[in-house]
């Protein structure tokens, strides 16, 4: 597994200082630049400049930090959409000779299409309906996944109103927020807490990386204070239902995920401690998809979590897809059902391409 994170991770890098060369060579051909030595020294300090800003504004509270970050994030994201661009401009000049212009005209004119495109579609909110039947339930229960909404510099009150108003509309009997909450620090405020008390079921939350990364006592505490009980390694119960609540953590001591802390309890150590049932239907929370088969052994029925989001921009979803088992959508692990939501919104560039905004409707039904 740290084999693989480090491959990655050299991969992307490569992929990083290829990208420079490449844009800044089709830059200097595109506008007639004699001395490319400038352009390739201009992308490469706008890049590290814009990583940097990412990096060390992302938790920033005040609102020059906050601008940064927004800049640098957008940047990020349309810088991605320039490569794509002329990449695909490359593929057409193999068959119609281009002039310059025209070549330019293409892999900018594009870039700023995938921009509108992928900022509107991490915006437009789709709801996924899912039926999962379940030994041992009693009767019906509709149930809404939230996850990953991601409240901080992009997504505010006006984005967190329209998921309600989605969510109420699916008329559920609970609601899971499988953590990522917020993501930043400047959205550590009660007004962004405020609005979940017009939601119409009762809401059952887990923390995510990102929630710690903020500062998890206070999202908690928050929580608490607007009625939304917080699941600690805990076990509840709702019409005949169990409810199994995870901090977010290891799956065991093997693992590795630069996500959760070593220094904490594994899910393969907390499972045997909380008493579930085998025989009741039961519905296991916990932010990343991982430690699937301890929840298995335990007579788990459905594993809900989040975190991928898919991969949120492409290509990503393929590196998403090599790190995670499961990286979004419904799987079966010898009987136990696992839904991995693609997110609600959005971290770092607010930007989705071949994935989804997702609200995932359940329906739970006996069997």
């Amino acid at each position: 597994m740290k084999f693989l994170s480090y491959m990655i991770l050299s991969v992307m890098l490569a992929i990083l200082v290829l990208s420079v060369v490449y844009v800044s060579k089709k830059t200097t051909l595109v506008f007639g630049i004699e001395n490319s030595r400038l352009v390739y020294l201009g992308y490469s300090l706008l890049t590290i400049l814009f990583l940097f800003g990412f990096g060390a504004f992302m938790n920033a509270t005040g609102e020059l930090g906050h601008t940064i970050y927004r800049i640098t994030a957008l940047a990020i994201g349309v810088y991605l959409f320039l490569v794509f661009s002329f990449l695909i401009a490359d593929g057409i000049y193999i068959f119609v000779k281009l002039s310059s212009s025209t070549f330019g005209f293409i892999g900018f004119g594009l870039a700023f299409i995938i921009s509108v495109l992928g900022y509107w579609n991490a915006s437009h909110i789709r709801v996924t309906p899912v039926n999962i039947p379940m030994q041992g339930l009693n009767q019906e229960l509709k149930a809404v996944h939230l996850t990953d909404i991601h409240i901080g510099h992009f997504r505010t009150n006006g984005f967190l109103q329209n998921i309600i108003n989605i969510t109420n509309a699916q008329n559920p009997d609970v609601i899971f927020l499988t953590g990522d909450y917020l993501d930043s620090k400047y959205a550590l405020n009660k007004k962004y807490f405020e609005p979940l008390k017009q939601l119409k079921a009762p809401i059952y939350f887990v923390d995510g990386n990102h929630d710690h990364a903020t500062n998890n006592d206070s999202i908690v505490a928050l929580m608490r204070s607007v009625g939304v009980k917080v699941l600690e390694n805990e076990v509840i119960h709702l019409n005949g239902l169990q409810i199994v609540g995870l901090k977010h953590m290891l799956a065991d001591r093997n693992s590795l995920d630069m996500h959760a802390s070593g220094h904490k309890p594994t899910i393969e150590e907390t499972l045997p401690k909380l008493n579930i049932d085998k025989e009741k239907a039961s519905v296991l929370l916990h932010h990343a998809p991982s430690g699937i088969k301890h929840a298995n052994q335990h007579g788990v029925d459905l594993y809900l979590a989040g975190h991928t989001h898919a991969g949120q921009i492409f290509p990503f979803n393929f590196f998403a897809d090599m790190m995670f088992e499961y990286n979004r959508g419904l799987h079966n692990f010898n009987g136990t059902k696992v839904y991995v939501s693609e997110g609600v919104g959005t971290f770092g560039p607010p930007f989705r391409i071949g994935t989804k905004s997702e609200i995932v409707s359940l329906t739970l039904s006996p069997y």
